[in-house]
């Protein structure tokens, strides 16, 4: 793999904000977050997580235990911290974090009496994202609850895009259309400028033919929006979050951190297309 030309492919400005979501669990969207995210920084790109999810899977599955998280997402939503305040560098250079809090649970009801409470977290991306600090990034990744919440709605009121990780299973694709639906209504109200990226299919078994059928559905029915590379189910990345590692970091030659390092590749690539496009 050539990475001076996937590090000469991102132009420099203002970082991307994509946001994984996925309405529904278990689709390895937080391993996807935890893994792209290193694949990025992997061939020199700065890259911030930031933990939306109040299990807080993303910030354990990044080695930062709870007693190490002393500002967290929590209290930039609530305005209480910005997000330089709640940045922490992780042990994979280029790769920081703002970790989740199980105060998030409690996050809805607070935001509630809060003017503007679906563009919290947009307005602290846009402060970040327009000082120096966060200007020396290339993107942002934000990790979204497996619910349709204001948690989530806040994630997708700042994203540029969204990233969808999709399991190859039976209702991948009635999953995948009442996402968009919720995109569509998202956009509609919220953020006008909300699109898909892309769809990562993931826990792709070629020993099943489910999985080469509902890939093949996939493709169909969003065309050039689902990415070239599928995420193998693998063991190696099951267990790296239980070492606190992302999975190139506990074993880089396993057939899912080359999916991911591949995944990344892919992704620089469609975002030059992108800036290309727009400008």
């Amino acid at each position: 793999m050539d990475l001076s030309a996937i590090r000469a492919a991102v132009q420099p400005g203002q970082p991307r904000v994509l946001v994984l979501a996925n309405q529904k669990g278990g689709v390895g969207k937080t391993t996807t977050a935890i893994n792209l995210g290193t694949a990025l920084a992997a061939v020199g790109e700065r890259v911030l997580v930031v933990d939306l999810d109040p299990q807080g899977n993303a910030s354990t599955g990044l080695g930062v235990d709870r007693n190490s998280r002393p500002v967290t997402a929590y209290e930039v939503l609530i305005g209480e911290a910005e997000i330089k305040d709640a940045t922490i560098e992780t042990s994979v250079p280029g790769l920081s974090l703002v970790a989740s809090s199980m105060d998030l649970l409690g996050a809805e009801l607070e935001l509630a009496d809060f003017e503007q409470r679906s563009h919290r977290l947009d307005n602290a991306l846009d402060a970040f994202t327009s000082s120096e600090a966060g200007r020396a990034y290339s993107y942002v990744l934000v990790d979204c609850p497996p619910s349709l919440n204001l948690l989530t709605i806040n994630a997708m009121v700042a994203a540029d895009a969204i990233l969808v990780p999709l399991q190859c299973e039976f209702f991948a694709l009635e999953g995948l259309s009442q996402l968009l639906h919720t995109v569509e209504r998202v956009r509609t109200s919220l953020n006008p400028d909300l699109e898909i990226q892309g769809i990562v299919l993931t826990m792709f078994d070629k020993r099943n033919n489910l999985s080469d059928q509902v890939a093949a559905d996939v493709r169909e029915y969003m065309g050039d929006k689902v990415y070239r590379t599928v995420i193998p189910r693998n063991v190696r990345i099951s267990e790296a979050p239980s070492f606190g590692k992302p999975a190139l970091v506990y074993d880089y030659k396993c057939a899912g951190s080359k999916a991911y390092m591949k995944l990344a590749s892919e992704l620089i690539q469609r975002e030059r297309d992108i800036k290309h496009a727009a400008a």
